[in-house]
């Protein structure tokens, strides 16, 4: 790993010392934030409404992207049950049960892409979800090239008549075109600009989706990712390590060459995640820091740790390297973005 620069000197408009609306953290914690500003926690209900993708239909391509095996992270009862309203009812007592003080739940379209299809029945499921009497709002999960103009304005109108809380959650995976090329993604980085742009103008609230530790991913590549989202009209990311699943196309790949598929120990991937947090602007808030995929799923790696123990994990990194989110950020005008009206939410690595 490349040597860490703990004492570089921060640009001449960044934060000399953690925004006091941290709470506490050296960084923009999502739950935090969404504690104080909605009283309580917002959880989400994942839905599977039997969507797919352009890179498995033949539109783009067959088979996923490489990484892709969408059971790693989908909750059981979803393959049990196909209707929403069923999904719904089975997940809110699910998360009832686990989260008590739970103040509202969100509908979740996690599985694959679900924006690819027809306005009509992106409408219906959409609206059938928010008829739910336990469901305020709706989290949409989708790639960059799946959200025609069309669907935008759908989405910005839906948010403005209902005054839902409504979060398109978008999948740059990387922001390096060789990364997305090698894995298979079907699109290139441009396209994730554009659609940042598009909803942003529209006034939806936007997460990025991030994996760490693609191949010919890099720390200067991670960096540099960093310094162009840190422009771009995202309210929120989510963070991933890379994880070889079964069922997919790295999984094979790693099952003939390991070395051709390098992964991330817990201390590097901490390390990875603060590099590009000290580029962001503080006002980006950090739901996710990694993910946990079921154990029979997983090929590799397993790092016995669980997800819950990485915020306290990451404030420690944090601390002895001295640094925290937007501590290298420089701000170009003062362009900010973002509305809490609607925010719910180089060496290779070794």
């Amino acid at each position: 790993m490349l040597p860490l620069m703990l004492n570089s000197a921060p640009p001449a408009n960044s934060t000399a010392s953690p925004p006091e609306d941290f709470g506490g953290r050296r960084y923009n914690a999502y739950n935090d934030w969404v504690k104080r500003a909605h009283g309580g926690r917002l959880q989400k209900i994942s839905i599977d409404a039997g969507f797919t993708c352009p890179n498995r239909d033949g539109a783009l391509g067959v088979g996923g992207c490489a990484f892709c095996n969408n059971d790693g992270f989908t909750p059981g009862y979803l393959r049990e049950q196909r209707d929403i309203i069923g999904q719904i009812n089975t997940g809110v007592a699910f998360m009832r049960r686990r989260y008590p003080d739970a103040k509202a739940f969100l509908a979740y379209f996690q599985s694959y892409s679900n924006t690819y299809a027809d306005l009509e029945r992106l409408r219906k499921c959409y609206e059938t979800a928010l008829a739910h009497p336990d469901i305020a709002g709706l989290a949409i999960g989708t790639r960059p090239d799946c959200l025609p103009d069309d669907v935008l304005d759908y989405l910005a109108e839906l948010t403005r008549r209902r005054q839902i809380p409504l979060e398109l959650e978008i999948g740059i995976e990387s922001c390096n075109d060789a990364v997305l090329k090698e894995c298979l993604r079907g699109h290139d980085f441009a396209c994730t600009r554009d659609a940042l742009r598009r909803a942003a103008e529209r006034g939806l609230s936007v997460t990025g989706h991030l994996l760490l530790g693609l191949p010919l991913e890099t720390r200067a590549s991670l960096i540099e990712g960093a310094k162009v989202l840190a422009r771009l009209p995202l309210d929120a990311l989510k963070f991933h390590q890379l994880q070889i699943v079964r069922g997919t196309r790295l999984a094979n790949r790693y099952r003939e060459d390991p070395a051709s598929v390098p992964l991330m120990r817990p201390d590097a991937y901490l390390d990875a995640v603060i590099d590009m947090l000290e580029h962001l602007p503080a006002r980006i808030r950090i739901q996710r820091l990694g993910s946990e995929v079921p154990p029979n799923l997983r090929l590799s790696p397993d790092w016995g740790i669980r997800l819950s123990r990485f915020p306290v994990m990451l404030d420690a990194r944090l601390r002895e390297r001295e640094t925290w989110q937007g501590r290298l950020y420089r701000s170009v005008n003062n362009v900010t973005y973002g509305s809490d009206k609607y925010c719910y939410h180089s060496k290779k690595y070794d």
